[in-house]
């Protein structure tokens, strides 16, 4: 058998009830949780499972071929969800696989299918989150190539880079470089936007691993980019804080300050819980499956990006801090100035008289 399985991942910029959510939807639709079947329950460790939603089927046509996917949705509590498209054909055939592939190289041909079942999770999911908000611009993609056989002799280099060049070697190593092995009849091939599986039995464990990399990973982007908002908004309100007389900047700062305390508070709890959406203790393999997963995607990058933007925002609450300060010394200042010039004006005019 080969399997392709399209990944797109959004965020709706809120935390979700997943139990009452579960509840909710347990009438009309089917749903389950998430949980591993090849390791000890305290092997992997997650604090609200996601909830997977099947949708159905869809097909698409391309070259006069219907190929025909069937549709998943996942829900993460942390205000993710995850849609799936998944291909499969019962031959052991690696050139169908990597033809199929290059057809729909960079998930080519495939925008309408997400966005149609995106806007039909949309009408699912908005009559049971308040304030839902999502951006369908605004995604990370992936793409697991399965083949449930090893095969020494295949080339996985064209499959994963999406298209067939003479590769130079520095290019293949790069490729390559995620390559993880549990025995002599398996091989997981990690790489930055794809991952080719070859397993004699059906690692749905492994889908489940990458997929939820790449949710943390969009995550800790989607806090980047909201964090560099809040960044440009801080400045630009300060700016024009600092142009106003002195005596009106005070209550402005304090203003600017509570916002920035507020923000600081949410996203690090967030980021926090991004950071600890999954945890791999006891499986060796499965922890290197999951670290390599995170480490070609880049997901130290992000997160000291994220730790960094919130250092950047803490600095400007403590100067603003301590602006407010030098600005209340200086008030007290002034007013035991004029306490003092008015106890002498007073003792002149009692003299006088």
């Amino acid at each position: 058998m080969i399997a392709l399985r399209f990944y797109r991942i959004y965020d709706i910029g809120l935390e979700i009830d997943l139990d009452w959510l579960e509840k909710e939807l347990s009438n009309s639709f089917l749903t389950a949780r998430t949980s591993f079947l090849r390791v000890k329950p305290k092997s992997i460790i997650m604090d609200m499972p996601p909830l997977l939603i099947r949708m159905g089927k869809s097909s698409v046509e391309k070259g006069g071929i219907t190929y025909e996917f069937s549709v998943f949705a996942r829900i993460f509590d942390i205000g993710a969800i995850s849609l799936c498209l998944v291909y499969e054909r019962p031959e052991k055939d690696f050139n169908i696989l990597e033809e199929t592939a290059l057809i729909f190289t960079e998930q080519e041909g495939l925008s309408d299918i997400f966005v149609s079942h995106l806007k039909t999770l949309t009408d699912i999911l908005k009559p049971h989150i308040r304030s839902f908000a999502l951006n369908p611009d605004f995604f990370e993609d992936y793409t697991i190539y399965l083949m449930d056989w090893m095969d020494k002799s295949i080339d996985p280099v064209p499959l994963l880079a999406g298209e067939k060049r003479n590769f130079s070697p520095q290019m293949r190593e790069e490729i390559l470089r995620g390559t993880q092995s549990y025995t002599s009849d398996d091989l997981a091939i990690l790489s930055w936007d794809s991952a080719l599986l070859c397993n004699p039995d059906s690692p749905t464990d492994f889908f489940d691993l990458i997929e939820f990399a790449n949710v943390q990973v969009f995550e800790l982007r989607y806090y980047d980019r909201e964090l560099s908002r809040q960044m440009e908004k801080m400045y630009d309100e300060i700016v024009l804080v600092d142009k106003l007389p002195k005596f009106r900047r005070k209550h402005k700062y304090r203003l600017i300050m509570m916002q920035l305390m507020q923000n600081s508070a949410e996203l690090s709890e967030v980021t926090e819980k991004v950071n600890n959406l999954i945890k791999v203790t006891e499986d060796v393999y499965y922890a290197r499956v999951y670290a390599s997963a995170l480490k070609m995607l880049r997901s130290s990058q992000w997160s000291e990006s994220v730790s960094h933007k919130i250092d950047v925002i803490r600095d400007n609450y403590s100067m603003l801090s301590e602006e407010v300060h030098i600005q209340h010394s200086h008030n007290l200042e002034w007013i035991v100035i004029i306490l003092i010039a008015f106890e002498v004006v007073m003792a002149v005019m009692e003299r006088l008289v």
